[in-house]
């Protein structure tokens, strides 16, 4: 299998990128990796040259803060957009980048495009719980305004998810409210929740509160993205003032750490698209690439259809 990999995209890149890629092809022989960028900095960066990769040289680079679509239509020969353009030809069979969230997200949607059927690609992040285990929460930003059907394709996508990548059968899929009855929440929240109930996907237990977000209570959490990322960011600032501004050591709130599981999927997409967080280090790109190994081993993308 061919991924391809932005080796610009990331605050420490490409040396972090170049050091994850080395760490990837010791772990897995069954992988060829198509490095896109400065073919300079990435041979520099590289310790082994008789790795099984394919360098891509493209002179610009898009920064964090661009615009995506203006730095999409200006910059056609940086990594990121080639990355894409060999993703859609069907020359690399997974897409992973840790470069400007918004490219990501407007290259996925429109060279890659959603399947069809699919009315907004959505993006998850995995939840540490108490019991040492992980959930899935969706969406957690890319769409802040939802209609009830949107929550209920999230619901299909992020169960199939967990049932491929993460190996859970039969995942627990709650929506995320402001109390455990079937009548609470607001509009979106009350209307979301007969949809969920009726769909013959997913095995819907009914509503989770704030309070059971870290409890082993789900497998896959439902939500608006609006809603989702201000929980995502709350988790992220409180991870930063227990662990790195007191200094508490903690079991538990280390796996908060995004180095962990490196990259989130862009779920609806008609291709495997793996974002990267932008302080990416070796061991983050390394998970973003097991990601994009495991979507393409899975072949999950072609069991969407059936969930339409």
């Amino acid at each position: 299998m061919r991924i391809a990999l932005d080796m610009m995209g990331g605050d420490f890149a490409p040396r972090e990128c170049c050091l994850g890629v080395e760490e990837f092809l010791r772990l897995y022989q069954d992988c060829h990796l198509v490095l896109i960028g400065n073919r300079q900095a990435i041979e520099n960066g590289l310790a082994d040259s008789s790795l099984p990769v394919t360098i891509v040289h493209t002179e610009s680079v898009i920064d964090m803060h661009e615009h995506p679509t203006k730095a999409m239509r200006e910059k056609q020969d940086s990594s990121m957009v080639v990355g894409f353009h060999l993703l859609a030809k069907g020359e690399v069979d997974a897409f992973v980048s840790a470069g400007n969230t918004g490219v990501m997200l407007v290259g996925a949607a429109h060279i890659i495009k959603p399947i069809e059927g699919i009315l907004r690609p959505t993006i998850p992040t995995l939840v540490p719980k108490i019991s040492n285990t992980y959930g899935l929460m969706l969406d957690v930003g890319i769409n802040a305004d939802c209609k009830p059907e949107h929550l209920n394709q999230f619901a299909s996508l992020g169960a199939l998810y967990v049932k491929e990548i993460l190996g859970i059968e039969n995942p627990r899929v709650a929506l995320l409210n402001i109390g455990e009855e079937e009548t609470k929440g607001n509009i979106l929240a009350q209307a979301t929740y007969p949809l969920l109930k009726a769909n013959p996907n997913i095995n819907f237990i009914g509503n989770v509160e704030g309070r059971d977000v870290f409890a082993d209570k789900y497998d896959v959490l439902v939500c608006d993205g609006f809603t989702g990322n201000i929980v995502l960011k709350l988790a992220e600032s409180l991870y930063d003032v227990i662990k790195v501004q007191r200094n508490i050591q903690d079991e538990f709130l280390d796996r908060f750490n995004h180095q962990i599981y490196g990259g989130v999927p862009v779920l609806g997409v008609n291709k495997p698209v793996v974002i990267g967080h932008g302080i990416s280090d070796a061991k983050s790109f390394v998970g973003m690439m097991e990601v994009a190994r495991k979507m393409i081993m899975t072949k999950m993308l072609s069991h969407v259809e059936g969930l339409l």
